[in-house]
């Protein structure tokens, strides 16, 4: 039987999913599409009676984007919003701001494909010499974090993201729930990926063929000791959400030039 129920959600297409490219920690905003997909997702769970009580975003703007995009669609702009590192996308080290394709094209489909979706495979990390390294790490958001800049992360395994993610899942979501709290992460491809390996028991094997669409929702049913009561849901026209993971998982194959 169900006791707890949470809401995990990848947001909106951002600027950089649009063109393909590894965006990882480089703060990019909502496409147009983005912010489409940010507010349908709002209009549905709204449709479907969900009230929220709090939401959980990573520091990065089209996370957070895409958590007051759907609020202010539910209407419940008021619910509190708690931001945390420890929710960002996966570090993709030196790769961040790469093609994709172009990628899949100089190494193959299926490297690419391990680079992004396997379990403790981490790619070569970033140093100063990088173009975003600047960017990324002279960002005073980084000030904030339980952890010095120092200590931040340079490249990243989904084992790694696991690894960041779930003391603060422990300690602190999981607190608000226990409470009765209906919760919503507006997290990424890989922090949700990582947090649905450890609730649904995902094998390191099985975790490389799963692929979460953009500005879906997912709904997550639990017991008393937070074991899931039932398969994840992915909330929404079954057809259209197939065609957006189609969509995701061409993103590390060669463009076909027709």
């Amino acid at each position: 039987m169900s006791k707890y129920k949470v809401l995990v959600m990848r947001h909106g297409e951002g600027a950089w999913t649009k063109e393909n490219r590894f965006c990882s920690w480089v703060d990019q905003r909502l496409s147009e599409d983005g912010v489409k997909e940010a507010r349908a997702c709002g209009h549905l769970l709204k449709e479907a009676g969900f009230q929220l009580d709090l939401v959980f975003t990573s520091l990065l703007s089209r996370s957070i984007h895409t958590a007051w995009l759907l609020l202010e669609a539910m209407g419940q702009e008021w619910v509190p919003v708690v931001k945390s590192w420890r929710l960002n996308e996966r570090h993709y080290g030196a790769l961040i701001g790469l093609n994709r394709a172009e990628m899949a094209l100089n190494h193959g489909e299926e490297q690419v494909k391990q680079w992004r979706r396997s379990y403790d495979l981490t790619p070569p990390p970033i140093d100063e010499s990088h173009p975003y390294f600047l960017e990324i790490y002279n960002d005073r958001r980084y000030s904030t974090c339980d952890v010095s800049k120092e200590d931040l992360p340079r490249s990243e395994s989904l084992k790694d993201v696991l690894e960041r993610l779930q003391p603060y899942w422990d300690g602190t979501i999981v607190p608000e729930i226990r409470q009765g709290k209906l919760v919503l992460i507006s997290g990424h491809g890989n922090s949700c990926r990582a947090l649905l390996k450890h609730l649904e028991g995902i094998s390191d094997e099985d975790i490389v063929n799963v692929t979460l669409p953009t500005g879906t929702p997912i709904l997550i049913e639990l017991d008393e000791n937070f074991r899931p009561t039932k398969p994840m849901q992915l909330l929404g026209d079954q057809e259209a959400i197939q065609a957006a993971i189609k969509k995701v998982e061409d993103q590390g194959k060669v463009k076909q030039v027709s």
